[in-house]
Parts: structure tokens; sequence; C-alpha cells
């Protein structure tokens, strides 16, 4: 499919601050159709910030939002035909059954009855819940709820979406299924900015904003971001993580130190000349165990935000 070289999404120099604290600090980047662009950083970091600010319900205090070449403060009621924002609490009315819900939304956006049927059951069986139809919001699961919300974030057929957190606290079923359609969508030329909390889920965006204090740090594909890691991944296991930990810190070449379950990641200036000097250092520890491993973007977001890298 061919798709429109202009940018769908433009964030451009976006400043805010809330009782003089500075939440975003020169914010910006683009976000093509057909692209999944992924906010990542820590609660705080400014992610939702942004996000409302590029759907037009939060006036920057400088700068420019745009969705498909439309200012989203100077020109809303045209950039709110063209975006869908779903926040983390989605709006929707827990009294009413799932149809209820998505012919509300149609009737806010102005959608005819014949649209909104033909609309309405492509995006029920896209997301698996026809057979839900009549069953109140209310007594949906968690991860039924976000698809729903996505249902009617979707009825009046926008071409970018925004989404903040939309799968946390989600069932890993749920999450899997919510993905799929974000790639149908993708595959259809939607612009998808999604904040996420999750890990294995920015390795799933076509590429990244690594966010710390109201700032990007880094932007680009995860597999790029990988490469810009300074030096190299170690992934040790022992009987005891916490004595393990506590040995590595007084090694030498020893970068960084993340314990991620039951392995302790270890950044080091040289894997092969720090293996074999490890090794060494912690043969009297039950079960030591290391082998050299490619990145994860949590191990790069770690490394770029907490001074090891510039």
């Amino acid at each position: 499919m061919e798709l429109d070289e202009s940018p769908a999404v433009r964030a451009i120099d976006l400043y805010r601050s809330f009782d003089g604290v500075r939440a975003v600090h020169g914010v910006s980047f683009d976000v093509a159709a057909g692209e999944v662009f992924g906010l990542v950083g820590p609660d705080g970091a400014g992610k939702t910030t942004t996000l409302r600010m590029l759907a037009g319900v939060l006036r920057p205090d400088r700068g420019q939002a745009e969705v498909r070449g439309i200012d989203v403060v100077a020109e809303a009621e045209r950039a709110k035909l063209e975006l869908s924002y779903m926040p983390q609490r989605f709006g929707l009315y827990e009294d009413l059954s799932v149809a209820e819900n998505i012919h509300f939304y149609a009737d806010l956006f102005g959608i005819s009855r014949r649209e909104r049927i033909a609309r309405e059951s492509e995006l029920l069986a896209a997301a698996d819940m026809a057979r839900f139809r009549r069953r109140l919001a209310g007594k949906l699961s968690g991860g039924m709820k976000q698809k729903l919300g996505l249902i009617c974030a979707l009825i009046h057929t926008p071409k970018v979406l925004l989404l903040d957190e939309p799968t946390t606290g989600v069932d890993p079923v749920s999450r899997r299924e919510f993905w799929a359609i974000l790639y149908r969508l993708r595959e259809s030329g939607v612009a998808i900015v999604m904040a996420t909390a999750y890990m294995d889920e920015a390795e799933r965006c076509s590429r990244l904003a690594l966010f710390e204090a109201g700032r990007i740090r880094r932007s680009d594909t995860p597999e790029r971001l990988k490469a810009m890691m300074p030096g190299a991944l170690l992934v040790l296991r022992a009987a005891r993580l916490a004595a393990l930990r506590e040995r590595l810190a007084d090694q030498s070449g020893v970068l960084g130190i993340l314990v991620m379950g039951d392995s302790v990641h270890v950044r080091v200036d040289d894997a092969e000349r720090r293996c074999g000097q490890l090794r060494a250092a912690l043969g009297d520890l039950d079960g030591v165990r290391i082998d050299v491993a490619e990145p994860s973007i949590e191990d790069v977001f770690v490394a770029l935000t907490e001074g090891g890298g510039t």
C-alpha cells in the first residue's frame, strides 16, 4: 500500500508546565502514516502530557502539535475528525451495553446509522467481541474493557490514534489480541502514538522516544537504540542474587547493573575481557553462570538515562 509521505503527527518544540514545574521540555518528533511510535519512560516523564497536547485537550505553553497538517489547537474541530485519543481511563459507561457504548460514541462523531452498523460489525469481529455486544460494559474483564475502548475510539475511522498505556493491568492474552488489532490498523495506514509501561511492547513499535524528566533522550528504531548502548551486556545467574549483585559492584569494567527477574544484567566495557575476570572473581558463589546477550530496550533505557550514555 502506498502511504502519504508527509508526517501524520508532528510535535514541534512542545513545552508545558504545571504550577511552575516543567513537565514537557522541548519535545519534537514526527510520526508517519502506518507507523507505531512508542513513548517510553517512567511515571512523570512527560508521556501523558505530550499525548494530551497532541490530542488537543491540553494547550502547550510553547510549541505546536499537528495531526495530518492540522494545528490541533487552532483548528480543534477539524483535528478531532482525524484523530482519536484513548486515555488511561477511557470513558466507558458501565451501565450501558457494549453496543450502546459504541452507538453513543458513533453519535458523538455524527456517524450515520448505515456506516455505524458496518463499522461496528467490523470492529467487534476484529476484537472477537461480537458475542458480547449485549453485555454491560461494567461486566467485562479488564482486557475486554480496553478492547471496547479501542472500538469506541475507532468508530469514526481516524487516521491518527493516540493511546496512553492502553494495556496496563491487562492479561497477557488480551494484550496479544490488542496488539493484533494495532498491527491491522498500522497496515491500513493509521499512525499510532502510544505510551507504554511495558518494555516488551516497546520492542514491537516501529520507532521509540525514550523520555526522561520531560525530555526525549533518544529516538530511533528499537534495533538502532540497542546499537547505541555503550559497552556490552552480560547476563549473570547465581543461587543468591543479592550476594552476586553486591560483589559485582566492586568489579572493574562494570558500567551498570540491573536485576531482571532471576538474573542480573551487567553492562561492561568489554565482554570478552570481563567474562574471564568475572568468572574468576565470582567463582566461590554457588551456581554462577555468565552469558553474553543482546540488550533489551530496558537495558538500553537504563544505560542512556542513568549517565551511561550522552
